[in-house]
């Protein structure tokens, strides 16, 4: 099987098909996959074809795990979730097609206009917030919430869309243990919640977290844990408390940093009850007006055209944890502890997939 994989994975290129998709341009990619635009013949339509990579098409218990938990986030009903029409296996090759939105995402953006007005900021946050309360209403936890995942549907004539994407890494709440059958467990160290990198069971309040990491990127242009070694990360999620907004952004309310304390809270339990009463109660300290219909999300200076080059995202790390020792991948690498040292072995994926 894996091999058949290797194989295709190999031969997508423009004009390969897979699965009555026909393939038009690489998008992106990352350590467990690949997306591509492709066209779906059947019903007319541009989709985004995401195609999982051979190593973790190799491990039955996630493939199985990737087929469940893709047909759970489709069920999700939520203008804010990104369409899914499709998830299965084609030739040994196991894929999601979703749909396919040109105006880019947050994380993007970010790198081109710098911080957003708080405006701009809780209009995004705000619509996330609503998808993740309707994704933990159906049990599933996302556990890779970032400004990457969030896309920006735009056009002329009509209001700016927000929606929330790659739920490749969810979860059902019963079963949201930081680690999986193996042993490990997925996360993006920006903007995971200290419980879901000790392997301690989740719930949506992780994904709270992670939006308030990402929230606070929209508003300063960095997330509160910036460090030039992942593991600093790491050990800053874990014990550091976050940093003021105004150490980035003296313009910012000093109301705003106690709602992200909260929802920064290094235990779930001092956290928000929801992601939509965070995000209410960010609002409210910012004093920033709801988005009314008709306004853009995007007008500041400098943002990436559709059909441009994607930037890069963040490293996606595959943490393995025991009492003695903790690994952290990226890609194809792995972080490891050993006591106190740390070693990098292998490299890191690129893209944000």
């Amino acid at each position: 099987m894996t091999g058949n994989y290797s194989a295709m994975a190999a031969g997508l290129t423009a004009g390969s098909r897979l699965a009555g998709y026909l393939i038009e341009q690489r998008i992106g990619a990352g350590g467990m996959a690949v997306v591509y635009r492709a066209h779906d013949q059947r019903l007319r339509r541009p989709v985004a074809l995401k195609v999982m990579s051979a190593a973790a098409a190799a491990d039955e218990g996630f493939r199985r795990r990737f087929i469940l938990e893709s047909q759970a986030a489709a069920a999700v009903d939520d203008p804010h979730i990104i369409p899914v029409y499709e998830a299965g296996e084609a030739d040994g090759t196991l894929f999601i097609a979703m749909r396919y939105v040109a105006g880019g995402d947050v994380h993007s953006l970010i790198r081109r206009a710098g911080p957003l007005p708080a405006s701009r900021a809780m209009a995004i946050i705000s619509a996330v917030a609503a998808a993740l309360d309707a994704a933990h209403a159906a049990g599933l936890v996302h556990r890779d919430v970032k400004p990457a995942n969030m896309l920006l549907d735009v056009a002329p004539g009509r209001p700016d869309h927000v929606y929330l994407s790659d739920f490749g890494l969810s979860k059902a709440t019963r079963a949201a243990r930081g680690l999986t059958a193996s042993g490990q467990f997925f996360g993006t160290p920006d903007y995971t919640a200290p419980e879901q990198m000790q392997a301690r069971p989740t719930d949506g309040r992780a994904d709270q977290y992670a939006l308030a990491c990402s929230g606070f990127e929209l508003l300063t242009g960095a997330p509160p844990f910036p460090r030039d070694q992942v593991t600093a990360v790491i050990w800053a999620h874990m014990s550091d408390p976050p940093p003021p907004l105004a150490s980035r952004r003296p313009d910012l309310p000093a109301d705003a940093d106690a709602v992200l304390r909260r929802a920064l809270a290094k235990r779930p339990e001092d956290r928000y009850p929801t992601c939509r009463q965070f995000a209410e109660a960010l609002r409210a300290a910012l004093a920033a007006p709801p988005v009314q219909p008709g306004q853009g999300l995007i007008a500041s200076p400098g943002y990436r055209a559709a059909g441009s080059e994607p930037a890069p995202g963040r490293r996606k790390i595959l943490l393995a944890g025991a009492s003695a020792a903790a690994a952290l991948a990226a890609g194809g690498g792995v972080w490891a502890l050993h006591g106190r040292v740390w070693a990098l072995r292998g490299g890191h994926g690129s893209g944000h997939p």
